[in-house]
């Protein structure tokens, strides 16, 4: 049997999500008087020690990695994201580049199957590709408004963001889109924050996929739809960051926040940038509300417009950025002292879309899907698949 490459058990561990004590804990090492678990672990991953086949299943097991991939020369090349659209903060870790590497390739491994059981029957949608980076916005808004038969008015006509965004996802749903919510791999222990990545396009002509970050503010899921279907119509896959800086994202975002706030309408507020900052952020917040968008995103479009100065908009920016965090922290104490919560199978099938739980559907009541495929393609065990396309309607 050959020797097993120490950089793979490392490889393997990272891009499941895991920190060497959280490693040692799933796969059963104990302290001894000699070495703590973690200690053992490492003793494998430094090479000082050669991992048992006992050890190797549990590796296999916790780590989502078929037993052949221990024996690899060398670590496989970083899963393809398609191109890297995101600014990279200095503060990214391996760890976490490793994660969005694993949910990259859980949702390209996902969106394979679709296509290959829509492969037969559907049509090649043709605003896949549909432009190019040197078109002009306007004309491309204009290709995004009619891809969903809405506009701004028809967005800001819903109560609040959150109905604003169930509009604009049925619509791209309608139009052909598999629009996915995830930010982990299944629980919060492999949470990615948004400055790691915020959305991802896959630009296919007959699944394309949208992910969403649903660790980002709910307000700012709309604003991520929009910017990855405008990758869609140029034709792009890969993954984006918060507000981007090269040429590419700044025309992403202005299509996308001027679909959902119109210059012309912004030109009409007041915002008192040399005034009280307590009022700005009264006024920031005021227009959000109206408008069913994110603080943050009022903020960039002002500052675009150059209604706001960068130091001014770096302020909110930090400040919406701290108050989100701490929101959110609470939010999961609040979730953890809770005796009940939503049913499992509603929050996944919110996750998973509508358009992708009624494709599961309808194949299987046909007989033209088997139950474990059916698993695969919506991320569970193949126990759960009848409950979560039986009960109910998808959102």
């Amino acid at each position: 049997m050959p020797k097993v490459n120490p950089e793979i058990i490392v490889w393997a561990r990272e891009t499941a999500g895991l920190s060497r004590e959280q490693a040692a804990k799933k796969l059963g090492f104990q302290n001894s008087s000699r070495s703590t678990a973690t200690e053992k672990l490492a003793a494998l991953e430094n090479g000082d020690k050669e991992p048992s086949r006992p050890q190797l299943l549990k590796m296999e097991a916790q780590y989502r990695r078929p037993l052949l991939t221990f024996y690899l020369s060398r670590p496989p090349r970083r899963g393809n994201r398609g191109a890297d659209f995101r600014n990279f903060p200095k503060d990214n870790s391996k760890s976490d580049e490793a994660l969005l590497d694993s949910l990259v390739r859980e949702v390209r491994a996902r969106q394979s199957m679709v296509r290959a059981v829509l492969e037969d029957e559907a049509e090649l949608l043709s605003f896949i590709g549909s432009h190019r980076l040197g078109d002009e916005s306007e004309e491309v808004l204009e290709s995004l408004r009619s891809l969903l038969g809405l506009d701004s008015k028809d967005y800001r006509a819903e109560p609040n963001a959150d109905a604003g965004f169930r509009l604009l996802r049925k619509s791209a749903e309608k139009a052909g889109i598999f629009v996915l919510l995830k930010g982990d791999l299944g629980n919060y222990v492999t949470a990615l924050d948004t400055s790691v990545f915020r959305g991802f396009s896959i630009a296919d002509s007959i699944a394309p996929f949208v992910v969403i970050n649903d660790h980002d503010a709910r307000p700012a899921w709309s604003f991520t739809l929009l910017h990855e279907t405008v990758h869609l119509l140029l034709g792009q896959t890969g993954v984006s960051g918060p507000f981007g800086d090269s040429k590419l994202e700044r025309f992403c975002n202005d299509v996308a926040g001027e679909f959902l706030l119109p210059a012309r309408e912004l030109d009409l507020a007041v915002l008192d940038d040399k005034g009280d900052y307590e009022l700005l952020l009264e006024q920031v917040s005021a227009l959000a509300d109206q408008f069913n968008v994110s603080r943050t995103m009022v903020a960039y479009k002002a500052y675009s417009a150059r209604l706001l100065s960068h130091e001014t908009f770096v302020r909110l920016g930090a400040a919406y950025r701290k108050e989100w965090s701490e929101n959110r922290a609470n939010d999961r104490e609040r979730s953890s002292q809770r005796e009940t919560g939503p049913n499992y199978y509603t929050v996944r099938r919110h996750r998973l879309g509508g358009r992708i739980v009624n494709l599961v559907r309808r194949l299987m009541a046909a007989d033209a899907l088997s139950t474990a495929k059916a698993a695969r393609i919506l991320g569970v065990k193949s126990r759960q698949v009848q409950p979560l396309i039986g009960v109910g309607r998808s959102p």
